[in-house]
C-alpha cells in the first residue's frame, strides 16, 4: 500500500461522504489527509506495523487518531470500515458524476436511489430516454444542460487549468530538487508558453547530477517520487509517469551543454519549431533537441542557451508566450518584437468583491493586501441586486457601500498618504434586455462601473450581441467584464459576436476586461489581440473574492503576453489613479 494509493482511497471516501450527505467538516478532514499523505516522502505503510512508533502517524500534520486508524486499516486490509460501508451503498463510478454541471452530492444520491444510475454512460442514456424528466427539478432545460455538460466533460477530460498545472509542476520540482546536484528545473511545453489549459507536463532538469556519467542515479530518484501514481517509462535520462489525477509528466534530465536546445525544442509550439527548423535548413544548419549544428560537418553552432540558438539564426530571442507561429519569427528577424507587459507594470485592480456580497474580506483588508502587492489603486466592485445568490446590492445598499468605501480611502490617506487609493465601484448585471440592474442615479456615484452578463447564457448570438451592445450605450458603463462568460473546462462561452462588441467598445471608449481568474481567462488571448488592433481600451482585473485572489494577476498578465500586449496597451499600468481615470470613458 503506497502513499498514492492511500491518498486516492481517502479522497474517494471523502467524495462518497459528500454523496451520503455527511458533515462538510468531516469531508474536508478526509480530503486534507489525502493531500498531506500525497506529499510525504516516507512510506506511511512503514509507520503502521507492530514495531512502528504509535505516535509516528500522529506527528504528521492533518492526521489525528481516527485518521491514523483509517491508515492502519487500509494498509492491513486494503479497506477500512467506513469505506466498506459506503461502497455497500454506492459505487466508485458515481464520483465522476460530481464533475458534471448540476450534479451535487444530493442529486447524485437521488439518481442512485430512483434509477440506480452510477456512472456517466447510464446517466446519458437515462437523459436521452427522458427518464430524468420524472424526477424532481429535472425538466427538459436541466436535461439539455446536463447532456451538454457530459459532452464537455468528455472533451475536456485530461486537461488542467494553467494554475493547477503550475501547482503540480512546483510540487514535483520541489521533490526533484531534493536530489544533490540538481540545479535548475524548468517547465517546458504549453505550460511555459502560458496556454490557459495544459494536457501534460514537461520538466527539464539540469545540473551536475544530470551529466551522462552520473545521471542514472538521478533518474532513479525521479522514478521513486512519492507523487507518482503509475510509472510509464524509465530511460537513460527520461522518466514518464502519471499523477493520481491522471496528469502525465515527462521529466528529462539533461547535460548543461544541450540544455538550451532541449528547452527550445520541448517548449514548442510544434508549428513554431517547424518554421524555425526550415529557417535553419535555409542557412545550412539543422536544429534538434540536442543542438543547432552545421549540416555539412555536424559541428555544433549553439546548444547551451535559447538565446544562442535564436541569435545564431539571425533572430532576437522570442518570449515563450509568443511561440505560436503567428508572425513572431518574422518580427524577431526584423527586431520588432513587442516589449511584453510584466506583472510589475500593473498598478491597479478594478474588479474585486468584499464580504458585503460574496467576498470574504473587508474593504480595508483588500486595500492593504493590494498595497502589499505593489498596487497604487483599486476599485471595490461588489455585485448588484440581480445576482441574488451573491447577496447583491440594491440601490440603497449600493449607495451606503459607496460611503463606506470612501471612508476607508479617507482613513488610509490620513494614515499613509497616497500609497493606495480606494475607489467605489460596482459590478452591475446586464439584464436580458440590455439594461443595467441599478438606477443611473446610483451608478453616477461610482468611480468605476463594471458591467457583466451573469444569466440567460443560452440566448442566440444575435440577441446576446444586441443585449451587450445596448448595455454599452449606458454612459455610466466604463468597463465590460468577462465578456464571453466562459468558465474554463466547465462552461463554454455564450454565443456572441465579439467583433461587433469590440468595435463598438472602441467607438464608445468602453474598456474591455481581461479577467485574470484562471477559471475564466476571459476575454481570451485571440480577442485581446483583436481588441488592440481595433483600438480598444483594455484592463486586466483579478475579480478577487479574497485577499489571496489578488495573486491571480500573474495569470492575467500571462494571457496579455500571449496576445503580444505591452504596458502601454493596458490602462491599469498607469502609475497614478488620476492618470488611469483619465484614460477611461469619461463619466457623464
Amino acid at each position: 500500500m503506497d502513499n498514492i494509493t492511500l491518498a486516492r482511497l481517502l479522497d474517494e471516501t471523502a467524495s462518497l461522504l459528500e454523496i451520503d450527505g455527511q458533515d462538510p467538516f468531516r469531508v474536508r478532514s478526509y480530503r486534507r489527509a489525502a493531500e498531506v499523505i500525497e506529499q510525504q516522502t516516507v512510506a506511511l505503510a512503514s509507520l503502521t506495523g507492530a514495531e512502528a512508533d504509535p505516535k509516528a502517524l500522529l506527528a504528521i500534520p492533518g492526521i489525528g487518531k481516527g485518521m491514523a486508524q483509517n491508515i492502519r486499516d487500509l494498509v492491513a486490509t486494503g479497506t477500512m470500515p467506513l469505506r466498506t460501508e459506503l461502497l455497500e451503498r454506492y459505487r466508485p463510478t458515481m464520483l465522476e458524476l460530481l464533475r458534471l454541471p448540476g450534479m451535487g452530492p444530493k442529486t447524485v444520491a437521488m439518481l442512485w436511489s430512483a434509477l440506480e444510475i452510477a456512472d456517466v454512460n447510464k446517466l446519458e442514456e437515462a437523459a436521452r430516454a427522458g427518464h430524468l424528466l420524472k424526477l424532481p427539478r429535472m425538466g427538459q432545460k436541466f436535461t439539455d444542460k446536463l447532456l451538454k455538460g457530459i459532452e464537455d466533460h468528455r472533451r475536456n477530460s485530461g486537461r488542467f487549468r494553467i494554475d493547477q498545472a503550475t501547482g503540480f509542476a512546483e510540487r514535483i520540482s520541489a521533490l526533484i530538487a531534493e536530489y544533490p546536484g540538481v540545479e535548475t528545473i524548468t517547465p517546458a511545453g504549453s505550460l511555459r508558453r502560458g496556454r490557459e489549459t495544459v494536457g501534460d507536463l514537461d520538466l527539464l532538469v539540469t545540473g551536475p547530477a544530470c551529466e551522462p556519467q552520473v545521471v542514472s542515479a538521478a533518474v532513479e530518484h525521479v522514478a521513486a517520487l512519492p507523487l507518482i501514481d503509475k510509472l510509464l517509462a524509465k530511460g537513460m535520462n527520461k522518466v514518464s509517469f502519471t499523477l493520481r489525477n491522471q496528469l502525465q509528466v515527462d521529466v528529462r534530465l539533461l547535460p548543461r551543454a544541450s540544455y538550451g536546445a532541449a528547452l527550445q525544442y520541448f517548449t514548442g509550439s510544434k508549428h513554431h519549431n517547424v518554421t524555425l527548423r526550415q529557417r535553419a535548413i535555409r542557412q545550412g544548419l539543422t536544429l534538434s533537441e540536442y543542438a543547432l549544428t552545421h549540416i555539412e560537418d555536424n559541428t555544433v553552432v549553439a546548444a547551451e542557451t535559447e538565446e544562442q540558438i535564436y541569435n545564431a539564426l539571425g533572430l532576437d530571442w522570442i518570449p515563450p508566450e509568443l511561440r505560436e507561429n503567428c508572425g513572431e519569427i518574422e518580427a524577431a528577424a526584423n527586431h520588432t518584437l513587442p516589449e511584453l507587459i510584466v506583472r510589475a507594470d500593473i498598478k491597479g485592480d478594478l474588479h474585486m468583491h468584499t464580504h458585503e456580497t460574496d467576498g470574504s474580506c473587508s474593504i480595508r483588508e483588500m486595500a492593504e493586501a493590494a498595497m502589499a502587492r505593489g498596487l497604487r489603486y483599486i476599485a471595490v466592485t461588489d455585485h448588484s441586486k440581480n445576482l441574488a445568490m451573491a447577496n447583491g446590492l440594491d440601490d440603497r445598499r449600493a449607495v451606503e457601500h459607496v460611503r463606506r468605501i470612501r471612508e476607508v480611502d479617507r482613513q488610509l490617506r490620513e494614515e499613509i498618504g497616497d500609497r493606495i487609493r480606494v475607489m467605489p465601484g460596482i459590478e452591475v448585471d446586464i439584464l436580458a434586455d440590455g439594461s443595467l440592474d441599478l438606477e443611473n442615479e446610483t451608478l453616477a456615484q461610482m468611480d468605476v462601473v463594471v458591467a457583466s452578463v451573469h444569466s440567460r447564457f443560452e440566448m442566440p448570438v444575435a440577441e446576446m450581441t444586441a443585449r451587450v451592445l445596448r448595455a454599452m450605450e449606458n454612459p455610466h458603463l466604463r468597463i465590460l467584464g468577462h465578456a464571453t462568460g466562459r468558465k474554463l473546462l466547465r462552461r463554454d462561452p455564450y454565443a456572441i459576436d465579439m467583433e461587433a462588441v469590440l468595435k463598438r467598445a472602441a467607438e464608445l471608449g468602453v474598456a474591455v476586461e481581461h479577467n485574470a481568474s484562471p477559471a475564466r481567462a476571459d476575454i481570451n488571448d485571440v480577442y485581446l489581440r483583436r481588441a488592440k488592433e481595433l483600438g480598444c481600451s483594455i484592463v486586466v482585473d483579478t475579480d478577487a473574492h479574497a485577499t489571496e485572489d489578488l495573486d491571480q494577476m500573474r495569470w492575467g498578465v500571462t494571457q496579455l503576453r500571449r496576445a503580444g500586449l505591452e504596458a502601454k496597451d493596458v490602462l491599469n499600468t498607469e502609475p497614478e489613479v488620476n492618470l488611469f481615470l483619465g484614460r477611461l470613458r469619461p463619466k457623464p
